[in-house]
């Protein structure tokens, strides 16, 4: 009972909260955005983030954190960041299986921000994702502590309707436009105040979306409220730029310098676990007409930046300790519209 009673209370709160910030439209903040875009699911973006968050918060006084959450579930981790105990977290960690959200190293970041910034407000700016799961909890919640018709119902409600919009339709546009939308009412709820905001790097960058014909959320963002206010650094772009550190790999006998980008997690893929990248210096001459196996690997999956006329190597760590080592070739080549590497045989 007692637990029924403080979740009542902080909700109360936070609806509170949200209405003294000033959910009204009707004028444009005055603060500034700074966003930051992400490779999903990458351990050391995360890192960096965290490192840019902290200067954020004791050095600029910082509170509010957008993010390509939904609505509701950045709701649950604002009720999360007040409980005495992680069973919420767990429970969004577990509608986010199968997703890069459902990484081992998302939780550590999410448990870093509310132990080292523990009053950091998170604001969903993304359309509906997990709506039958995570949205219909949050419904839930509401509707057992008689909260049902509060503008946080109803914003709950809109961001399901999204969700189910985008799974049932895939129409990009409609979630980039939906989620710029989602984001200028956050934004202009807080009443001048600056923040930051995490998304994935083909949101953050301005102009078009690639292979689209409509503008990126940054852009939007920059059409409405101007280039005093958005700014944007692509974190994706500073990570695939540095190496961690330079090992050797031998191939056929010959040592070759390889730069290592790193270890991603891997969630729901077969038997595999993490996967590690990498790059192989000037070694493309040597295998340049190797045969190929016929499997692919786009660039963007990649943590560097990849052009024509490189080789990789990938380890892929299976769920029984073992390890199979994969090599690729990037020739210029494109699949399905996207270009992309090609495993080949040294």
């Amino acid at each position: 009972m007692r637990k029924v009673l403080s979740l009542v209370i902080l909700t109360v709160l936070l609806v509170a909260l949200s209405t003294c910030d000033g959910n009204d439209n009707s004028e444009t903040s005055t603060g500034r955005i700074f966003l930051y875009g992400e490779q999903h699911g990458i351990e050391r973006i995360m890192h960096r983030q965290l490192e840019i968050w902290h200067d954020y918060y004791h050095s600029h006084g910082m509170r509010h954190l957008f993010t390509e959450f939904p609505f509701f579930a950045a709701e649950f981790l604002n009720m999360w960041m007040q409980a005495d105990n992680d069973d919420i977290l767990y429970e969004l960690h577990n509608d986010w299986e199968g997703t890069l959200g459902g990484v081992s190293y998302k939780l550590d970041f999410l448990k870093a921000i509310k132990h080292n910034f523990p009053e950091t407000i998170f604001h969903g700016t993304d359309v509906g994702h997990q709506a039958d799961t995570t949205g219909e909890r949050f419904i839930r919640h509401l509707v057992e502590n008689g909260l049902q018709g509060t503008e946080q119902y109803l914003l709950a409600r809109e961001n399901i309707d999204q969700g189910w919009h985008w799974f049932n339709t895939r129409d990009l546009e409609f979630r980039v436009t939906t989620m710029a939308e989602n984001f200028i009412r956050e934004f202009d709820g807080l009443d001048g105040q600056d923040i930051m905001a995490i998304h994935g790097a083909s949101h953050t960058a301005f102009g078009i979306t690639d292979g689209q014909t409509f503008p990126t959320l940054a852009q939007q963002l920059l059409e409405h409220y101007g280039d005093d206010t958005v700014y944007s650094t692509d974190l994706w772009v500073w990570m695939s730029q540095t190496p961690i550190r330079t090992d050797t790999i031998t191939i056929n006998g010959v040592d070759y310098q390889a730069l290592f980008f790193g270890e991603q997690e891997l969630s729901g893929l077969r038997n595999f676990v993490s996967r590690e990248f990498w790059r192989l210096e000037n070694a493309y001459e040597d295998f340049r007409y190797s045969s190929t196996t016929g499997d692919v690997l786009p660039f963007s999956i990649f943590p560097m930046q990849v052009v024509p006329g490189q080789v990789f190597v990938v380890d892929m760590k299976l769920a029984n300790g073992n390890i199979q080592r994969m090599f690729y070739r990037s020739d210029g080549e494109y699949w399905m519209g996207r270009p992309t590497t090609h495993e080949f045989i040294p």
